[in-house]
């Protein structure tokens, strides 16, 4: 048995359907959503030209600095997964690049999520494919292992297990759960459709911010 050196097989992952649903709903929507308690952290950002990213996890748990089971999900990924790999952080060297994100998008791909470097920003940037990662640098990655394909990781406390919805676009990206996505949805929904209307009363001239001196005067600010 090779412990920390292993592919595992994904037992189930969320429905196309439900990714179609979630494509629609900002990220900050479902953030609150979810108590405000679920992150990808702040330093990984996206760094694409822009557009939303929606999928089912395909999970990588590597070596920081090396690559190899990168290139192991890249062989078993399927349309409409998103690549989420735990590098540790480390921003040594790259991960992932212009050649591997160019296959990664030409199979169907969803999107590239990299807790760690990539290289090539400038192809990156210049392109809508969904990269999201914690920084940039040239110098490029190892192949020797260890690490797992399709088991449990963490990024930044946010717990990702295979199958689960990965959600992304200006603000960063989140997980939901697989067996919360149902109730997730529902919840970010009713929030964006009220965030609508407060728009449109915005632009109207008549939203009504009376609830700021209720909540000033209940915490007992003085000279309201």
């Amino acid at each position: 048995m090779s412990i920390g050196f292993k592919i595992h097989t994904r037992q189930r992952k969320v429905e196309q359907a439900t990714v179609e649903k979630f494509k629609t709903i900002a990220v900050a929507n479902i953030s609150d959503s979810m108590n405000r308690m679920t992150h990808g952290g702040p330093r990984l950002r996206p760094l694409h030209a822009g557009g939303a990213l929606a999928g089912v996890a395909l999970t990588v748990k590597q070596r920081p600095g090396d690559n190899l089971m990168v290139h192991a999900a890249l062989n078993r990924a399927k349309a409409g997964d998103v690549i989420v790999v735990d590098a540790g952080g480390d921003l040594t060297n790259a991960i992932i690049g212009e050649l591997m994100i160019s296959h990664a998008q030409q199979i169907g791909v969803a999107g590239v999520i990299i807790n760690g470097a990539v290289r090539d920003y400038g192809w990156i940037r210049a392109n809508s494919f969904p990269v999201y990662a914690a920084g940039v640098t040239h110098r490029g990655p190892y192949k020797n292992g260890p690490g797992e394909v399709n088991a449990p990781i963490a990024i930044d406390g946010m717990i990702i297990q295979p199958g689960d919805l990965i959600v992304g676009d200006d603000d960063g990206f989140v997980c939901i759960p697989y067996e919360q996505t149902e109730a997730v949805y529902d919840a970010a929904n009713k929030k964006q459709q009220g965030e609508a209307k407060t728009m449109a009363a915005i632009k109207a001239g008549t939203v009504d911010r009376s609830w700021v001196e209720r909540a000033l005067q209940e915490a007992g600010c003085e000279g309201v």
